[in-house]
């Protein structure tokens, strides 16, 4: 065994000399992913977590802007298994999304490669499993995007980055929240708050039992850090800060942001942001890091709070005494939404590309479509507990959407979803946004319901150009900020209130656009957005790739997965086909070795 894991790792440098050879271009970045389940106890009690290369969170993603990523994985779970790559905006590659809409599943066992270009973008996001529930019992992890080093980033080099991930958890796993859902049962508080993976420190023995392992991090005094935080949980929003700092905010979701201060900021479900955060404290003892539940009863909710450590190297003892509070306006949401509308995007700075931001004057484009997309409380639609959007539960098909026009495989969907909701009562329906390339497209997102919801669009930053309490009218386009406001993917949207957002159609895909929150998109609150150029082209679509994998209606087009097959595509592939198959047949190897 020993001997064939050396040969497998000699094997692996021969790839990485071809794929130098191969790429005169952007570079290639190769990542093996072995997704499997493994016990961990981050509330104190064992249970199953979904873990990538044993680690939970999984390991972080580190590219560059325009960096090829080359990532195969392994599904070790006994379910299919698809990862999603959030904020990546796959320009025309829809194919690599991760998405039932676009991919067909990863069986058990199997292996598949994600090959993809992180074109034209920086800045934090994350990836996570995006079926049936999964990521409530982990798979995810941060994915960076750094500047290339011509362009200059609009503050000083920090001394390193931290990475945290924040979010509600369950002590039951994804499976029985399921069964939950499917049953017509709401999925109740959550249990706690884990920050990397970890419960609570413990602060308060009411709160906090013995035996729960916390997240350290550990800091040396008078440097400023980058600090990446990103809501990967289910449905919480959390209020993010760190006892007695100040968080310069300087990026969110790949666009840099006009710097502010904040002693605390509300991070959504789905959000990233991203802060410059100088230690500058007398490390009289450490600090807490705190993520606490919002838009929630809050007294009621008071152990769904997660608690982590801000050590210096020269503390001189253990954190104590009470947490930082949160802000004190349980009963008096606009304090929330006037922190959300004061993040402005930074229109002098240069993000990906040299010239900047805001030379792209999204406000002064005319709109082309216009969807206002309104939710509702759960209803029931044919004795099944459903969410909807603009009065429609989305079904996923047993074929992928982009899958389906590649064949020419007629009646999986239907190119109708009206932009204004329905008046009559709510439907089951595969029904997809027909979306114009290089349109403009106004998306009104009303929430009606009597909790925070926010929303996501694969493929595309949107510009949130506005938000407010109330019903949204055609007058309260007065209201839109049309210069800077921030370009992100995904936007909150409070509880009786709604969120305008402005996306400029120029790539070419089948896109998801979704709750964030896990249940209601479990029970069909999402849709997809399709962007075709009738004219194909390679120059705004990328062709179907070589590993595509094929279900539903295409079911009989799948050869068993093996290692001859994999040969046999060597021989017959590009260079960089090559390299994938090079990939794959060196993790089949190790996972029959090992």
């Amino acid at each position: 065994m020993a001997t064939c894991r050396v040969f497998a790792a000699v094997f692996l440098v021969h790839i990485w000399v071809l794929a130098s050879l191969c790429s005169a271009g952007d570079p290639y970045v190769f990542y093996n992913f072995e997704v499997s389940y493994i016990t961990a106890s981050p509330l104190g009690e064992p249970q199953q977590v979904i873990a990538v290369n044993g680690k939970f969170p999984g390991p972080t993603v580190n590219v560059t802007t325009n960096d090829n990523v080359v990532i195969n994985v392994r599904n070790k779970l006994d379910e299919h298994l698809l990862l999603h790559w959030s904020g990546i905006q796959q320009r025309r590659s829809s194919w690599q999304d991760g998405l039932p809409g676009t991919n067909c599943p990863i069986p058990p066992k199997w292996n598949w490669t994600y090959q993809f270009q992180v074109k034209d973008q920086v800045g934090s996001f994350f990836y996570f499993p995006s079926l049936n529930m999964q990521r409530s019992s982990g798979g995810f992890g941060s994915f960076i995007i750094n500047n290339r080093a011509v362009i200059p980033i609009p503050f000083d080099t920090p001394h390193g980055d931290i990475v945290i991930t924040i979010g509600d958890w369950y002590k039951r796993n994804h499976t029985a929240l399921r069964r939950a859902l499917d049953a017509g049962r709401d999925l109740g508080m959550p249990d706690g708050v884990l920050i990397n993976g970890k419960g609570p420190y413990q602060y308060n023995t009411t709160y906090v039992p013995d035996g729960i392992d916390h997240e350290t991090i550990t800091v040396q005094p008078g440097k400023t850090y980058r600090v990446r935080v990103h809501n990967v949980g289910v449905s919480t929003s959390l209020n993010f800060r760190i006892q007695n700092h100040n968080m310069l905010l300087a990026e969110s979701e790949g666009s840099y942001t006009v710097q502010q201060n904040y002693t605390s900021l509300d991070i959504h479900v789905g959000q990233s942001y991203s802060f410059l955060v100088t230690m500058d404290q007398n490390a009289s003892s450490d600090y807490y890091i705190v993520a606490s539940a919002r838009m929630v009863n809050e007294t009621t909710w008071r152990r769904v709070t997660g608690v982590g450590i801000l050590h210096y190297t020269n503390s001189k003892g253990k954190a104590s005494g009470p947490l930082p509070a949160a802000p004190q306006d349980e009963f008096d949401k606009t304090f929330s939404m006037n922190q959300a509308r004061s993040i402005r995007w930074n229109v002098s700075a240069s993000g990906a590309r040299p010239n900047p931001q805001g030379s792209f004057r999204y406000g002064s484009i005319n709109v082309t479509e216009v969807y206002v997309l309104k939710n509702t409380p759960p209803v029931q639609i044919n004795g099944k507990k459903r969410a909807t959007l603009s009065g429609i539960s989305f079904i996923n098909p047993a074929t992928p959407i982009r899958l389906a026009d590649q064949f020419k495989v007629k009646g999986v969907y239907k190119l109708d979803f009206p932009n204004n909701p329905l008046t009559g009562p709510p439907k089951l329906e595969t029904s997809v946004i027909n979306g114009t390339y290089r349109g403009f497209m106004e998306v009104i997102l009303q929430n009606n319901e009597t909790r925070m919801q926010s929303y996501h669009l694969s493929g595309y930053a949107v510009f949130v150009v506005g938000m407010d309490y109330g019903e949204w009218s055609e007058n309260s386009r007065g209201t839109y900020n049309k210069w800077d406001g921030i370009a992100r993917t995904t936007v909150q949207v409070y509880p009786g209130a709604w969120t305008a957002i402005l996306v400029s159609l120029d790539n070419v895909g089948v896109w998801n656009l979704r709750s964030e929150n896990l249940d209601s998109w479990y029970l069909g609150q999402e849709t997809y957005v399709r962007v075709v150029n009738t004219e194909e082209t390679n120059k705004t679509e990328f062709p179907i790739p070589d590993n595509a994998l094929f279900c539903g209606a295409l079911s009989k087009m799948q050869k068993p997965q093996d290692i001859s097959s994999a040969a046999r595509l060597l021989i017959k592939g590009s260079n960089f086909s090559l390299l994938i198959t090079l990939l794959y047949l060196v993790s089949a190897a190790i996972s029959i070795f090992s």
